[in-house]
């Protein structure tokens, strides 16, 4: 550095050869490397008609059971992704995308949804089903049962039951694809009736909100047990939480009126009978409210996965 010249600079002057910038002489491949009249014949194995639809590691195990060997399964992958092969072999079976289920009601007895749940059992591993059919408008449960089970047969009968003691049939028939959802004894007994059938998504729990969210209103109320002793004992409290849920409970959903109320038309009356007393309490005392107080109104419709643009009371 004391004559202002950096050592490497130095070095590279002085050298005899100098500076090599290529090209470079080409790699001698290593012993082992397949000849390309070999990796020919290998590409050619991968795309005889035997092995054309088969994984690699297929056609390798296959033909060292015939007692040849070509290579490694890594080469020939590396063979294979060398010709521009880099999609999935095998032929994989297509699905068209599941329909997104549009439902829309705008009264009761349009459209309904039902699912299945667990309820603990005395002991571990002992569980009861919970079959519930409610109705989306007005909230109303229209049918349950408790069974030790789920069984096609049984929620066949259910659904049928229901429908009967309605008195009327729905447009359509909501559930997700459960084994009794998908069941033949159901679709054929509906089919029957002329009820249209939707199912939701696969994995897409939002596709069925309505029988998820009265499942959980069952579930958090503070006498729910941990446990069931039995059968009967599960019975006993299902009737007595659906006849309170059904004729006690206000649901916020339907502007805080009972699901038997909007279910049977004597929510509009109810309302008014709201207004009035609402009404008097303003005319009583004006200084106490910032405007005329009006009880919740009652939504006009209720879906699932709201359409674009809803042209008809109900639709699939």
């Amino acid at each position: 550095m004391l004559t202002g010249t950096a050592r490497a600079t130095h070095y590279r002057r002085t050298s005899s050869s100098g500076p090599v910038h290529g090209p470079w002489p080409a790699r001698t491949p290593p012993p082992q490397t397949l000849r390309a009249s070999e990796r020919a014949r290998i590409l050619e194995l991968l795309h005889s008609p035997p092995y054309a639809d088969l994984a690699i590691p297929q056609v390798w195990a296959r033909e060292l059971d015939a007692g040849r060997y070509w290579c490694s399964v890594s080469t020939m992958y590396r063979i294979a992704r060398a010709a521009g092969q880099t999609r999935e072999r095998r032929r994989l079976a297509t699905h068209p995308p599941r329909v997104r289920p549009e439902l829309v009601a705008t009264g009761p007895s349009q459209v309904w949804s039902w699912d299945i749940t667990a309820l603990k059992g005395p002991a571990k591993g002992i569980w009861y089903k919970c079959y519930v059919i409610i109705d989306i408008f007005s909230r109303y449960v229209t049918g349950w049962l408790v069974a030790a089970a789920e069984d096609a047969i049984v929620a066949r009968d259910l659904i049928a039951d229901a429908i009967g003691r309605n008195g009327i049939e729905p447009h359509t028939i909501h559930a997700d694809r459960g084994g009794a959802m998908v069941s033949k004894p159901v679709s054929e007994m509906l089919v029957d009736l002329g009820v249209l059938r939707s199912h939701s998504r696969p994995r897409t729990s939002n596709d069925n909100p309505y029988s998820e969210a009265q499942f959980k209103t069952m579930k958090y109320v503070p006498d729910f047990p941990e446990r069931f002793g039995s059968l009967a004992d599960a019975r006993s409290f299902c009737d007595a939480f659906f006849t309170a849920y059904n004729h006690e409970h206000r649901h916020s959903g339907i502007g805080m009126h009972t699901p038997a109320s909007v279910h049977y038309g004597t929510a509009a009356q109810i309302r008014e009978q709201r207004q009035a007393t609402l009404d008097a309490a303003y005319t009583t005392h004006p200084h106490r409210f910032a405007r005329r107080p009006r009880p919740p109104r009652l939504p006009e419709t209720a879906w699932i996965n709201q359409p674009a643009q809803q042209t008809q009371p109900v639709s699939v």
